[in-house]
């Protein structure tokens, strides 16, 4: 059992499209304020500020909870309760070396152990390309959460998108719109960190939502999405550089076969930034293996969890996993 993650809601087989969920936003799925108040977080805030400087905060969505309705009831499958909460919030909660404590206060004061962290809700997509790789990318040192680890193309939905400014309100976010902001910004994501063109990108399929047991909790929606690109035409693209190329150092392509019934990872073939051929990174195939090397599987700590992968025509429902 992996305890860095937890699944909070796994979608039917197959995931749902956009039109199967609704969001409902609300000033009671906010945090709740720290007890005596929250002059912890901005002194966490400052002190990350004067080691990353490039840092800067945003407003995100907050998930409260998540229902899946019964599988054959009509309309959307899946509601989304959303509150709103920030960047610098999340690092000064979820963060935070009080974090455990603040889960404990939660669970004490309100019967929640989330109550008092940001819990600002990201997105991960489970990439594939058109000869069968899944995509991964090394996180550069720069970045807040998780540097030099292995983790899959995402980011977070942006409020500013549908609402400009830097305190958006509640009443000022429609569901609709921020279910599409949902779907939208994983392919956004994608464009931007692996320098994808959007016309070759499918539309996502969201398959569940994980829990990041090493950020307290932290909320992930985990989409599928398929590229009508090979994994060399997607190495390319991505040795170009994008908008975010400064938030990974490599990419990685791990091959995946179906073996009773669950993709299995099988070896990867990975690329530096600046380098047109694998270089000492590369992790050698293991031929026979269903496990993914385990420099790979080490890594993977920020999307790793159980994921209902959409099958293909004629197969039943796959799982994707790493062992």
């Amino acid at each position: 059992m992996d305890t860095e993650v937890s699944l909070l809601l796994q979608c039917p087989p197959g995931g749902l499209p956009e039109e199967q969920v609704r969001a409902e936003l609300s000033p009671a799925y906010d945090r709740r304020p720290l007890p005596g108040g929250d002059k912890a977080i901005t002194a966490i805030w400052e002190s990350r500020l004067r080691a990353q400087p490039w840092l800067f905060d945003a407003p995100k969505f907050r998930l409260h909870s998540a229902t899946l309705v019964p599988t054959g009831s009509p309309g959307p499958q899946l509601l989304l309760h959303l509150g709103l909460t920030s960047y610098r919030d999340f690092l000064g909660t979820n963060w935070a070396s009080s974090a455990a404590w603040l889960r404990q206060q939660g669970a004490t004061d309100w019967g929640d152990k989330q109550a008092y962290l940001a819990d600002p809700l990201g997105v991960g997509a489970a990439l594939a390309t058109a000869d069968g790789f899944l995509v991964f990318l090394r996180r550069s040192g720069q970045v807040a959460e998780a540097p030099g680890l292995v983790d899959v193309p995402g980011g977070h939905p942006e409020p500013k998108a549908l609402c400009p400014g830097d305190s958006p309100l509640h009443k000022d976010l429609p569901g609709e719109l921020v279910v599409h902001e949902l779907f939208s910004s994983v392919l956004q994501e994608i464009c931007d960190e692996v320098n994808l063109p959007l016309l070759t990108l499918s539309r996502p399929l969201l398959l569940g939502i994980a829990r990041n047991e090493t950020s307290a909790g932290r909320a992930s929606a985990e989409f599928y999405v398929q590229c009508s690109l090979s994994s060399e035409q997607v190495r390319k693209h991505y040795m170009s550089g994008g908008p975010e190329a400064h938030e990974s150092t490599g990419i990685i392509f791990v091959e995946t076969q179906v073996r009773s019934g669950k993709v299995c990872l099988l070896w990867t073939k990975s690329w530096a930034q600046g380098l047109q051929k694998p270089g000492d990174a590369c992790l050698s195939p293991r031929a026979g293996s269903e496990r993914a090397p385990e420099s790979l599987r080490a890594s993977l700590r920020s999307h790793k969890a159980p994921l209902g992968i959409p099958p293909a025509q004629g197969e039943r429902p796959l799982t994707c996993s790493a062992p």
